[in-house]
């Protein structure tokens, strides 16, 4: 009987030793799925995000056949021609070495690691709104990005507009880095429209006018501008009737936003038919109507372009 005991016992003792291991290997497999799947979802929405905020568009020499993100893309502007820079993670030319906390200076502040201020050709005045971690998870994605060895093109801005000390009189002057804050008693839907139209897709960089030093004429916050970049007339887009988009139902809107039809069968031209295709048409159905919804919600504006 004892011998018994002892072997009843020793093989309950084997039992229980594989079942502790087996419970730890299946809390390490989901462990490890868990990890993979948030990883992979993470890096889904910094590729949702980079799409929207119109990365791809503004830094790829698309004319020219420019490899994706490397830069060099010329913006023409009334004070002179911007290129734009390399943001593929490579080391010595675009941001592979730059740290999370370089990115958000950089991305919401305009200022370079080096500590240079940047023009506002590049729309930091806008992504200023973007929270924190949603523009990390846009630097996340870059980081997974094809380095590019590209060297960064210097503008062709004449004086005075290409000196950039005085890039600190101009941030006084018009540069307002308060955080996105929703329309009053606006609903979850007009809330996240604003998000995206004011910080991410940044429209009113190109649809509202700007004074003769660049700074934004909120005034007109929308209304269009007959001096866009590209030397292109950019329309208004607040619900006014006889200037704007008043007469567009919201369902015209997130058609537009899809395919660059307008509602009278006509379709877009120019710059506005790259950021569709490059950025608008890339967003989910609830992100469009969410614009869609707040470009109807925010003041008509009677601007006519001319």
């Amino acid at each position: 009987m004892p011998g018994t005991v002892t072997k009843i016992r020793r093989e309950r003792f084997f039992l229980i030793r594989a079942a502790l291991f087996l419970i730890a290997g299946v809390t390490l497999y989901w462990g490890a799925g868990s990890h993979l799947l948030q990883a992979e979802e993470a890096a889904d929405r910094g590729a949702y995000l980079t799409a929207a905020s119109g990365c791809y568009g503004c830094h790829t020499d698309i004319k020219n056949g420019g490899k994706p993100f490397a830069g060099g893309r010329a913006l023409e502007t009334p004070f002179g021609i911007f290129y734009t820079p390399n943001i593929t993670p490579d080391a010595e030319t675009g941001i592979g070495g730059w740290s999370d906390a370089d990115f958000l200076k950089a991305v919401k502040q305009g200022i370079s690691p080096t500590g240079h201020y940047y023009f506002p050709a590049f729309p930091y005045t806008s992504y200023t709104k973007m929270t924190d971690e949603d523009a990390l998870a846009i630097k996340s994605h870059l980081m997974t990005l094809t380095p590019v060895m590209r060297e960064n093109q210097p503008h062709d801005v004449s004086p005075p507009f290409s000196w950039r000390w005085l890039q600190w009189g101009w941030r006084l002057l018009f540069f307002d880095d308060t955080p996105y804050a929703p329309p009053a008693g606006a609903g979850e839907t007009v809330a996240r429209g604003g998000y995206l139209v004011e910080a991410l897709t940044h429209c009113g960089e190109c649809h509202t006018p700007r004074n003769f030093l660049g700074g934004s004429d909120h005034s007109l916050y929308l209304a269009g501008t007959a001096n866009g970049g590209e030397g292109e007339k950019v329309a208004n887009i607040t619900p006014d009737d006889a200037t704007g988009i008043g007469d567009w139902s919201e369902g015209d809107i997130v058609s537009f936003m899809k395919d660059g039809m307008k509602p009278n069968f006509d379709d877009v031209q120019g710059s506005m038919d790259e950021v569709i295709r490059n950025s608008l048409s890339k967003l989910t159905d609830a992100d469009l109507e969410a614009i869609a919804r707040y470009l109807k919600s925010i003041p008509p504006i009677s601007h006519k372009v001319q």
